[in-house]
């Protein structure tokens, strides 16, 4: 449930990237610790959390410090998502809580420094994300907004911090930049071009070009899928491609979402037909408190409009 709004702030035009690893990220050594995971609470902090368990996990040395790493950030970010249905210091009190409940006093004391840094770190981003001298769609506009993101983030964390928490996701960021300035180069070919992306790709470890093209295997059996029911083929024959691209489990997860959506698909139907004899608001709130909860109320006014 990692909901990182630093990356999207600089990539920008360059569009949603999966984080890329390159081969050129600083390795760095690892102390001895012992990694300790927050086990669900025994009542949903939000809405938006439920039946969901805790992200990331925390790293305590022998000295009861903890390792600033993007897993501890990916703890801190799990609850922060929920900022809107929660008050931002009602959400740093519930991360404050599971560190006490699953840490040593001294461990959940310097996770909890730690988070005050990222929470000021992130309010310093959502003022940079508003100054229009950042703004531009080409690699000059990205190369300001990430030089203007490492000059924030060195105002709150250590380098090995920055390389520990955001290592991933500057890869990402570097390897975009590099293919805009690639793109806007008017001095090359489309061949050319073509030629040094292809070399970025090859450059990329395994793992991250698979999952480069993760996104394009899952659209072109959707496309499948669809064609298979355009031409009369069952759900059985579905399941059987989906199977095949994805395995079993994967299969009969679509399979589970594709009839949660015809199911809600009736419902928001059978609404439509019958909010089209009610005039009277009153009368329309109580269809909507009759066929809908309130989470799923929110949904309907993409439904509603013309």
């Amino acid at each position: 449930m990692n909901r990182n709004p630093t990356i999207v702030f600089a990539l920008g035009a360059a569009g949603t990237l999966w984080l890329a690893v390159l081969a050129s990220r600083p390795t760095l050594p690892a102390p001895a610790v012992q990694t300790v995971t927050v086990a669900p609470a025994a009542t949903t902090f939000a809405p938006s959390l439920q039946g969901t368990r805790p992200d990331g996990a925390v790293h305590v040395a022998q000295d009861d410090s903890v390792v600033a790493d993007a897993r501890l950030i990916e703890l801190f970010d799990y609850y922060l998502s929920t900022v809107g249905e929660k008050s931002p210091a009602a959400v740093q009190a519930e991360v404050e809580r599971e560190l006490d409940r699953t840490l040593r006093p001294a461990a959940a004391a310097a996770a909890k420094r730690v988070l005050a840094r990222y929470i000021a770190y992130r309010q310093a981003l959502a003022g940079l994300q508003t100054d229009r001298r950042l703004s531009g769609q080409d690699a000059a506009a990205l190369k300001r907004r990430l030089n203007a993101l490492r000059g924030l983030r060195a105002q709150y964390f250590s380098p090995r911090e920055i390389a520990a928490i955001f290592g991933r996701e500057d890869a990402a960021n570097a390897d975009a930049l590099a293919r805009m300035e690639i793109r806007d180069d008017l001095t090359l070919s489309t061949q050319q071009k073509q030629a040094r992306l292809a070399a970025l790709d090859a450059g990329l470890p395994a793992d991250v070009r698979a999952a480069r093209a993760a996104p394009l295997k899952i659209v072109r059996v959707q496309e499948e899928a669809e064609r298979l029911r355009a031409g009369g083929a069952g759900e059985e024959d579905v399941f059987r491609l989906r199977a095949e691209a994805f395995g079993a489990d994967a299969a009969q997860r679509l399979a589970d979402v594709d009839r949660e959506e015809a199911a809600w698909k009736l419902r928001i139907d059978a609404y439509l037909a019958e909010r089209r004899g009610l005039h009277d608001e009153a009368a329309l709130a109580a269809l909507r408190n009759r066929m809908f909860s309130v989470d799923e109320q929110r949904r309907l006014p993409a439904y509603e409009t013309p």
